[in-house]
């Protein structure tokens, strides 16, 4: 009788998602176009996406020609290694994955976090089993206030929820507030946020010796990624390694 009745729940819950689909046409991710079918994005959508799944340098994310697995390295981090041990990207921020990355960021769109959180999960399956704390890149609280969310937590929060890591909202904060970093040249990015992150004193203790996955939805300099990773190691982090849901790979990639 009770797995009778739980086939039921299940078959009216089917019944139901389809059709609010077809009330409510499911929206594209990619394209915001309402589509007929499954899922977020429908396969001409999808067929468009770069995925870098992982590979590429191991300490940037930046795609190579060629993988040499744990040993890929760019020249720029061969000559200049970032501050963290390990960085990796689930997508190309490019003409295909933007207006999903922006409605993220700027409009709060919250439906496609469970796939992106797949995605994220993927790319980084070599270095997830040894994080212990998921943190995300923290907004200033005047910038939060206004805008009402924080995208990178969001990203945090469904990569926790999907892979069972524990994640802290709050163990950064950022203490002064910084202008956007769009428009910026690399050197200019990097003053703007020199200095401008801590490990909030109530969260140390959950920082000190701990192997720390820092996420944000995209990584176009580094820079605030360096100054976060710099914030936690002063925090005496074991370790810190990078994941975003986007990686800028050409110079004309920074509209964010």
């Amino acid at each position: 009788m009770g797995l009778d009745m739980d086939r039921l729940s299940r078959s009216a819950k089917a019944g139901l998602r389809s059709l609010g689909d077809f009330i409510w046409p499911p929206r594209s991710l990619l394209t915001g176009q309402s589509h007929v079918g499954p899922g977020l994005i429908p396969p001409e959508d999808f067929a468009k996406l770069s995925f870098l799944n992982g590979s590429g340098c191991r300490l940037c994310a930046m795609p190579a020609e060629s993988d040499l697995g744990d040993a890929t390295l760019c020249g720029a981090c061969a000559a200049k290694p970032p501050p963290w041990q390990a960085a990796r990207a689930a997508l190309e921020y490019d003409d295909a994955s933007r207006k999903a990355v922006l409605d993220l960021k700027r409009a709060g769109r919250r439906d496609g976090l469970p796939v992106y959180a797949a995605w994220m999960a993927l790319s980084a399956a070599d270095i997830l089993p040894a994080a212990d704390l998921i943190v995300p890149v923290p907004l200033h609280y005047r910038r939060l206030a206004s805008r009402g969310f924080n995208q990178s937590g969001w990203l945090a929060a469904a990569l926790s929820q999907r892979t069972g890591k524990p994640f802290a909202a709050d163990a950064l904060v950022r203490r002064r507030p910084t202008p956007t970093q769009g428009g910026l040249t690399a050197r200019e990015r990097r003053r703007n946020v020199r200095g401008a992150f801590a490990v909030r004193p109530s969260r140390a203790d959950r920082i000190e010796g701990a192997h720390v996955l820092l996420v944000d939805d995209v990584y176009t300099t580094g820079a605030t990624l360096s100054a976060c990773t710099r914030a936690l190691k002063k925090g005496k982090a074991a370790s810190v390694s990078v994941l975003v849901l986007a990686r800028v790979v050409r110079p004309t990639d920074v509209t964010i």
